[in-house]
């Protein structure tokens, strides 16, 4: 039985099944359409080999040894490296949310699935009733919590800790010390859940976390000699560790 006084969450592939195919053309071609109104004029082929240059650009310049990209700052500097006297000619309020509408369309366009695992929910009704949950994750914030939204889980968690916003990402342990440090808990009191052995449980356990792993078919499942404190392929079975 865990004896604990919070759980703390990873999002997708732990508690959502999500899929993306981020090399798809419709991407980069809707991308450049949208330009077009913007007064930019770039084929997908162009938008595609100015994302990913500015990405890796973007990750290079990091000092952290995990670092996590800025999705908004990335299209910002696509926009204004290829901006026109049209495009700067555009109403103040307009050119400032065209990063985010970008980033935010990228995404949209690259998903093709995104649903709870089974029986998610209802485990999240009865812990939430005895526990604060937070979430953990890898993510940006142009997306993450409008994903958490969809689903229907948003509402759960306090604090939602999300990657993007903090320029490094997991196993960096300063993420999971953000959520504790927010729930008021030692991590030898908390839990964290997880389906990746390197990012989830490894990086909970450097932290001082106790660690699920949830074995769902996402993830890196081997990671040295690390091994969680309990695994589960049911959600069911967490209530189960917890009683």
């Amino acid at each position: 039985m865990l004896n604990v006084q919070a759980i703390v969450f990873d999002v997708n592939g732990t508690l959502v099944e999500i899929e993306t195919d981020e090399g798809m053309d419709e991407i980069f071609r809707a991308i450049g359409h949208v330009l077009t109104y913007q007064g930019i004029d770039l084929r997908r082929g162009d938008v595609r080999e100015l994302y990913t240059r500015t990405l890796k650009e973007q990750r290079r310049r990091s000092p952290e040894e995990h670092p996590e990209f800025d999705a908004v700052e990335i299209w910002r500097v696509i926009v204004e490296e290829n901006a026109t006297d049209f495009t700067r000619s555009l109403p103040e309020g307009k050119r400032a949310q065209l990063p985010l509408f970008l980033a935010e369309l990228y995404r949209g366009v690259s998903r093709r699935r995104l649903r709870l695992y089974p029986y998610v929910r209802d485990v999240l009704d009865e812990l939430r009733t005895r526990y604060p949950l937070a979430v953990v994750t890898d993510a940006q914030s142009a997306w993450a919590r409008a994903e958490l939204h969809q689903v229907g889980l948003l509402d759960y968690f306090d604090p939602v800790v999300v990657s993007g916003d903090h320029g490094h990402r997991k196993p960096e342990r300063r993420l999971f010390d953000l959520a504790l440090d927010a729930l008021g808990v030692a991590a030898a009191d908390a839990v964290y859940v997880g389906n990746d052995m390197h990012r989830d449980i490894f990086g909970a356990q450097e932290a001082g976390m106790r660690t699920v792993m949830y074995d769902s078919p996402q993830g890196t499942k081997e990671h040295l000699d690390c091994a969680p404190d309990h695994r589960i392929t049911d959600y069911r079975q967490l209530l189960e560790l917890l009683s």
